[in-house]
């Protein structure tokens, strides 16, 4: 039980310290603007020392596409439209239960537009009980835990594909039958006489993660969630992750270029053993700290390309990413390149997203009812362990229950 009386001593220390933070925050925000207009007047140069040195230094620094004074007005989504989105949750193993095993559970997402069709909203259960689904991770040293977590993420790109292709194949089929989608009215239509699609996750798109696995563990799962982006570009479903309360600072580090004091950067050469390098001059800001000062509402800031060591194995589908002003906060969202590249497919996925933010009063209301569906709560949880009791009671087991650990866990006399 927390003690208040004992909590509420420390308080006045840490509001002291949030005063001291906001106060530099304020500092180095108008500092970053210095910088950024300074770099915007050799931003050539600085692109090609960091397409040059990238190897040679110590942070991750993104690229910019277009000029660092861009904002762009985001427009206003078509009435006609529809958003697929998926979430995932899951029952983690514990050898405190019944049984040793695991479940993910993705929920799914559509809803239409001015189109008057009903809505998808449900979840899609897995069960991994078999061996070489609970160990085959041991031997490169991954926890059950974490592999499952991997493993949610597979099966969140993977039935996002699914639901983006059964939608354009069924869209397609009413057309050519009926010749005409009646409900669209004048709306405006992509090339294959559809309303515009997009398809959502919640989260980075550049998976961190897969960096510190052996590489046989990552092409268990980089490559189906890469075929399941192939099969989003082939339909032209442009596919975006939503970043919310991002603590990124890709696009800052391209700064530190500017800041440096040697004229070629590297990390390595001249700063090795350094407690604080010369060119960190913004730490800890973030940088949808600077977008929310230099942003109006429904604005987005230049295009990015990730420079993240992983992408190197994203092939076709490299993350490039921008910051939308979407009202309420600055948020930051991730596309493959196909995405970037086409102006067509840019457009609609950022004025759906931002759509889909103001229906959903300050996050995407896709992503929120996925999640929603997604959610493994408490009862959930109480029922899926008494349907696997009953299985095993009716196979003729015997001794089926939690340890005795578990069992005094739930029944404290406090």
């Amino acid at each position: 039980m927390l003690d208040l009386i004992k909590l509420s001593q420390q308080m006045q220390g840490i509001s002291q310290h949030l005063t001291h933070e906001a106060a530099a925050t304020r500092q180095r925000l108008e500092l970053a603007q210095r910088l950024l207009a300074a770099a915007h007047t050799r931003q050539a140069e600085l692109v090609t020392q960091l397409q040059a040195g990238r190897d040679r230094l110590s942070f991750t620094a993104a690229e910019p596409m277009e000029p660092l004074n861009t904002r762009v007005d985001l427009t206003i989504a078509p009435s006609c439209h529809t958003v697929i989105a998926t979430d995932g949750s899951q029952i983690a193993p514990s050898h405190h239960e019944i049984a040793y095993c695991y479940l993910i559970n993705v929920g799914r997402i559509i809803l239409h537009y001015g189109q008057g069709l009903q809505p998808l909203l449900d979840s899609l259960p897995e069960v991994f009980y078999r061996p070489e689904d609970l160990y085959v991770s041991r031997q490169w040293g991954i926890r059950t835990e974490e592999w499952m977590s991997y493993r949610r993420t597979v099966s969140e790109a993977t039935v996002l594909a699914e639901l983006a292709i059964a939608w354009k194949e069924e869209g397609q089929q009413y057309r050519d039958q009926t010749g005409q989608l009646s409900f669209l009215h004048s709306s405006p239509l992509t090339a294959d006489g559809l309303p515009p699609v997009l398809a959502m996750v919640d989260g980075s798109l550049i998976y961190w993660f897969l960096e510190g696995l052996p590489g046989e563990a990552r092409d268990r799962i980089l490559p189906p969630i890469l075929e399941a982006w192939e099969q989003l570009r082939l339909a032209k479903v442009p596919l975006i992750g939503y970043i919310s309360a991002s603590r990124s600072g890709e696009a800052l580090n391209f700064l530190r270029l500017h800041t440096c004091p040697y004229n070629t950067p590297d990390c390595q050469t001249h700063c090795t053993g350094a407690d604080r390098a010369p060119c960190d001059v913004l730490d800890p800001l973030k940088d949808a700290a600077i977008w929310t000062v230099l942003l109006e509402p429904g604005q987005r800031s230049p295009l990015w390309r990730s420079s993240a060591h992983i992408l190197d194995l994203y092939e076709d589908h490299r993350i490039y990413f921008c910051y939308v002003h979407v009202g309420t906060e600055v948020a930051r969202v991730e596309f493959p390149a196909w995405v970037a590249e086409d102006s067509t497919l840019l457009d609609i996925a950022l004025n759906l997203t931002l759509a889909q933010v103001q229906k959903g009063y300050g996050y995407p209301v896709a992503l929120a009812e996925a999640h929603n569906q997604a959610v493994v709560r408490g009862g959930d949880r109480t029922r899926f362990f008494a349907l696997l009791e009953q299985q095993m009671i009716r196979a003729g087991l015997k001794n089926v229950g939690t340890s005795y650990k578990e069992a005094r866990k739930r029944g404290s006399i406090a």
